[in-house]
């Protein structure tokens, strides 16, 4: 009985007993490996698949990670100062003995799928990793300094947008009364410490926070 099995983007004749080298596989030496793809099986009934012949496999057991022959790529380019590159290359393959043809049961044989060493990639593993899910919104506004309740829209005093106003709450000022009862202390402090250099006075805050403060 012979099958054709689809691997690495080749097509192989086997029987049970061969030795063949195949692309590299993501299997370890010793390992049994199955392979699902076949093509054909034959022998006292032949079988052709469309693409595959339903529940049938070769399993097969992992001799050793090899490498092919090397493969020299020489490249000389005409009319560019006689620029030539040699190169060598030698294929990842991996040894294989069949050891059983299945023309049924595959599916259920429990036997690791043979799967081509690229189809296992750093890629898919980090794809496959849950991700963490980024914080919502909602939660980041949450934890932005928040005015207490009754305090008083501190934009209105002159040049004081959302940004400043933030700033403000989180140094604890939030009415018009607080401002207005800043003393000069007070203000350098503040000056300091919000590096407002000097547009407290500059603007009129204390005075305009003193009328804003009368409603």
């Amino acid at each position: 009985m012979f099958a054709v099995l689809k691997t690495g983007g080749k097509q192989y004749k086997v029987q049970s007993g061969d030795m063949l080298r195949v692309e590299k596989l993501a299997a370890d030496a010793g390992e049994t490996v199955q392979f699902n793809e076949v093509l054909m099986l034959g022998g006292d009934k032949t079988v052709v698949g469309a693409p595959f012949v339903k529940d049938a496999g070769v399993q097969a057991e992992v001799v050793d990670q090899v490498k092919g022959e090397k493969v020299i790529n020489f490249v000389k380019r005409r009319r560019k100062h006689s620029s030539k590159r040699t190169k060598g290359h030698r294929q990842k393959l991996t040894l294989i003995k069949v050891t059983d043809i299945l023309a049924s049961g595959a599916e259920k044989s429990g036997v690791k799928a043979a799967m081509g060493a690229g189809s296992v990639s750093a890629t898919a593993v980090t794809a496959a990793a849950p991700k963490k899910a980024a914080p919502r919104k909602a939660e980041a506004k949450a934890e932005a300094p928040k005015a207490a309740a009754g305090a008083d829209d501190l934009k209105q005093l002159s040049g004081v947008g959302p940004a400043l106003e933030k700033k403000l709450v989180a140094a604890g000022v939030t009415t018009f009364a607080q401002i207005a009862a800043w003393t000069d202390a007070d203000v350098a402090a503040m000056d300091e410490q919000l590096s407002f250099k000097g547009r407290i006075e500059r603007e009129g805050w204390i005075e305009q926070a003193k009328e804003l403060a009368k409603g």
